[in-house]
């Protein structure tokens, strides 16, 4: 209770801005739509410019008028100069009002100022909306507000926090989270819908008055400039549309919930369950399951902090479809390894672990995507109602899938003393090409900053790390490897740019097992790649690397089965060998016979 009595305490300032900000732009349009049938009628400025407000980070400025005029035969006195009372320094309204009432004044010459005829004594010199004021204090009102109000209805609605020293909980941990009471668990779509929107609102809303300003500038100041301010609307079309398509993936699909099996999914055991589609069953969809482990933390301090996810473990798999009771029901099963971190039911704090699926297919019309937070406990539980049958079936049709990803990857050529395997220049090219010209964007920023505005320690660090990011990634996606044999010895040559910059030999007498580790992560929004690099190992634990660019476990392995056979290498399948031996954390490790 103390808890939320100190969230209310700490959001009510937030919502009360947004309230007075909304009043004051509510207040705004009511009184510009009063005033239109208000009268024009010329008026004697008595006196008329601006004062300027010094604050502690800027000024200020506002307009002011005493005017006099007659209506009806009766003489009035106004002051009142536009909609909006009180200093702004939003644009050069103030000034460039002032200065124009000011001028004409010197000049003698009348204003039209605008009168209530049912109470003649109330005037306004400038009855029209100034929209880039609007837009300023929409900011406060979504932003302010819109924190305010969230934080309030989540406090309030939100239910009571578990105790996890209760024996319930201590027996399972997975009850603390009020989504995983049971084995049906929905996915996040809603969640992401509604906050497509608001993130969209909130984006329109801040960048609404840009076009307004980008006007004034370009047409008054002749800075074209400033039209670069129009990708800020666009970027909010880009963003309603976003919002579009997660309310039409919404609608067609409906709540699609996972019904896991077993219950909670289990390290050292399967992670399963079913799904069942509102869509009429085709044989020709094909629906990619993915499953990754995630580390979420928080880095940097202060204003800096940032949460940040970073993958672990992946692996993926073509669902096994057929006709449901709504349409089409998909079914799934992984064999998840031992040495994984289990799920954080409360998911609090500054570092903690969760378990993503996802469920992705391209149909006609609005494609699949829904993502799952579910529990995964190192419990060592198999399924108990997926058919083992259709389970084998969905894994060899993703082998058959991963096994041509692989032959895309590497090039293999058959030479007079045995194979060699060759991965060219332009792997990871998508994220590596984006890394370079951001890097590239950084590193020309820095030297901006250190030449031209003299900031030579912030530019050069700026700078350096921009410079260091596009060499990497340059780097990552310039270099080849090739791997070959000449019946003795395996040999790894590792070029940049088509010059050796690296050569590595291992003894076939030596070699003892494969291992794969993570090489590299990208991450889009909630969507996260694992790409993994195949080493060959020998007896005293030395490493070469044999090939590279495989994406998640299923791609792993089958690197590693194309690798074993193009060597000449006989490796245990996972069905030939013990559970027990296996042994995967940041390496998944196969034993090679000769």
């Amino acid at each position: 209770m103390k808890g939320r009595i100190f969230v209310t305490l700490f959001a009510l300032p937030f919502f009360g801005v947004g309230v007075w900000m909304l009043w004051s732009i509510g207040t705004a349009f009511h009184d510009a739509w009063r005033m239109q049938d208000w009268d024009p009628v010329p008026a004697r400025l008595i006196s008329a410019g601006y004062e300027t407000h010094s604050g502690d980070d800027s000024d200020t400025y506002e307009a002011y008028a005493h005017y006099a005029y007659e209506y009806r035969g009766q003489a009035h006195t106004g002051d009142r100069v536009a909609l909006s009372g009180g200093a702004d320094n939003i644009g050069d309204y103030q000034t460039d009002l002032g200065n124009r009432l000011s001028a004409m004044r010197a000049r003698g010459e009348p204003v039209t100022v605008w009168v209530n005829p049912g109470a003649p004594g109330e005037s306004v010199i400038d009855r029209d909306i100034r929209w880039g004021l609007v837009g300023f204090k929409s900011i406060f009102l979504f932003v302010f507000g819109g924190i305010g109000l969230g934080l309030l209805i989540y406090t309030w609605v939100a239910p009571a926090e578990k105790d996890p020293s209760l024996a319930q909980f201590r027996d399972a941990p997975w009850l603390l989270n009020d989504a995983w009471q049971t084995p049906e668990i929905r996915s996040g779509s809603k969640a992401a819908m509604w906050g497509a929107w608001i993130f969209a609102a909130l984006w329109n809303a801040i960048s609404s008055f840009t076009p307004f300003m980008a006007y004034e500038e370009v047409v008054e100041n002749q800075n074209y400039l400033a039209l670069i301010a129009l990708l800020f609307p666009l970027v909010g079309l880009g963003l309603l549309t976003w919002a579009v398509r997660r309310t039409l993936e919404w609608r067609r699909f409906g709540p699609a919930p996972v019904t896991l099996d077993p219950f909670p999914g289990s390290i050292g055991g399967h992670v399963g369950g079913t799904i069942d589609l509102n869509l009429p069953f085709d044989s020709t969809a094909k629906f990619q399951v993915t499953l990754t482990n995630l580390h979420s933390y928080v880095s940097g301090s202060g204003k800096n902090r940032s949460r940040k996810e970073e993958a672990k473990w992946q692996d993926e798999l073509v669902a096994n479809a057929e006709p449901g009771s709504k349409g089409t029901r998909l079914a799934f099963r992984f064999d998840v390894p031992d040495g994984l971190d289990e799920s954080d039911a409360s998911q609090d704090g500054d570092s903690y672990h969760t378990w993503r699926l996802n469920l992705r297919a391209e149909l006609p019309g609005t494609d699949v995507d829904r993502d799952y937070e579910i529990p995964v406990y190192a419990t060592a539980r198999q399924s108990h109602d997926l058919s083992d049958r259709a389970m084998q079936g969905s894994r060899q049709e993703q082998d058959v899938i991963s096994d041509g990803r692989v032959r895309d990857v590497v090039r293999i050529q058959q030479g007079a003393i045995g194979t060699s395997m060759f991965y060219p220049v332009g792997r990871y090219l998508g994220p590596n090409l984006a890394g370079t010209l951001i890097g590239a964007a950084f590193a020309g920023a820095g030297w901006f900053l250190v030449v031209q505005e003299g900031q030579t320690l912030f530019g050069s660090i700026f700078g350096g790390v921009g410079a260091l990011v596009a060499l990497g990634a340059f780097y990552m996606m310039t270099n080849s490897l090739e791997v070959s044999q000449d019946g003795a010895s395996i040999h790894a040559v590792r070029r940049w740019l088509g010059v050796p910059v690296s050569r590595k030999r291992m003894p076939r007498s030596g070699f003892a097992r494969f291992g794969k580790k993570s090489s590299m992560k990208t991450q889009s929004g909630g969507r996260h790649v694992v790409y993994y690099a195949i080493n060959m190992i020998d007896h005293d634990g030395n490493k070469m690397i044999v090939g590279e660019g495989f994406k998640g476990e299923s791609e792993a392995k089958a690197a590693m089965r194309l690798i074993a056979k193009e060597l000449g290498l006989r490796v245990e399948r996972d069905s030939e060998r013990p559970r027990a031996d296996t042994r995967l954390f940041d390496e998944d490790v196969l034993t090679a016979d000769f």
